[in-house]
């Protein structure tokens, strides 16, 4: 990154953080490094179940990281375990981009900004509840960067000023799905050949095929597109590289993310 964008970003922080309001009740205050800003959102609270979000916006041509980086990056982790009156927080992942990691291969994220929404369970319904957030995630350009954010925020409003922005991250979030699903977007099938494995699509347009294993030691690559493939398919291909020592392909749980150009969807499958 050049000086002169490191600056530009530099001054939209600062603007943005002199026009926001010293108290924001729905929102953390923003944690803010060189090339990037992050925090905390809650949306309306009515029981035990409520929706936030953890906001990261990120300079003019970096990048973050999805749970599942590709071929190259380092996944995000979080910790929440200091929260008060916090039984769990699950993170609902908006479908990733797929960009060239520079040194061949492909990775998986995010650029610009995004809103990773969480679901946050309360231990007692009739209690405050704050959130409480340790962050660990890269930001990339050329290089990589590691960030530690610490943010926290208390859920307290019945109708907030986030539920918009909320509902807005929630929509791209991918839906689950079944195989073989009536969709115009769908994974018709998937058969092991060998080392390798066929996944079959259907999509009106351009569509992109994301892998993950059934535990994060898995690293398996990113599929590619084949050029052949049956009339009205789209076929992908990835090979069983990435297998933990110990693990086994043989009947292993899957997750397959399918990136569409206006919807997304995961399909669980076996491998036979």
């Amino acid at each position: 990154m050049n000086a002169s964008l490191a600056l530009r970003f530099a001054a939209v922080c600062a603007a943005w953080l002199a026009a926001a309001p010293a108290i924001a009740q729905d929102a953390s205050p923003w944690q803010v490094d060189r090339h990037s800003q992050l925090r905390l959102l809650a949306g309306s609270r009515s029981g035990p179940v409520m929706l936030g979000g953890i906001a990261i916006h990120l300079a003019p041509g970096w990048h973050t990281y999805w749970r599942s980086p590709g071929d190259s990056g380092v996944p995000p982790r979080f910790d929440f375990s200091k929260s008060d009156n916090v039984d769990s927080v699950t993170i609902l992942w908006p479908a990733p981009t797929k960009f060239e990691d520079g040194a061949g291969g492909q990775s998986l994220g995010y650029v610009a900004k995004v809103v990773l929404p969480l679901r946050v369970v309360a231990r007692d319904a009739g209690k405050p509840v704050t959130l409480r957030a340790a962050i660990s995630y890269a930001v990339c350009e050329k290089l990589c960067v590691p960030i530690e954010a610490v943010a926290e925020l208390a859920f307290t409003s019945i109708a907030s000023t986030e539920d918009s922005a909320l509902t807005a991250a929630l929509d791209t979030v991918p839906k689950p799905a079944t195989l073989g699903d009536a969709n115009p977007l769908t994974v018709r099938d998937v058969r092991r050949d060998g080392n390798r494995v066929l996944v079959d699509v259907t999509a009106d347009g351009e569509a992109d095929l994301f892998v993950e294993g059934p535990t994060p030691e898995w690293a398996l690559p990113v599929p590619k597109r084949l050029k052949e493939g049956p009339p009205g398919v789209k076929r992908f291909a990835f090979d069983l590289e990435g297998i933990p020592s110990g693990a086994s392909a043989d009947g292993a749980a899957l997750k397959l993310t399918l990136v569409g150009a206006d919807k997304a969807y995961e399909f669980n499958v076996n491998l036979n």
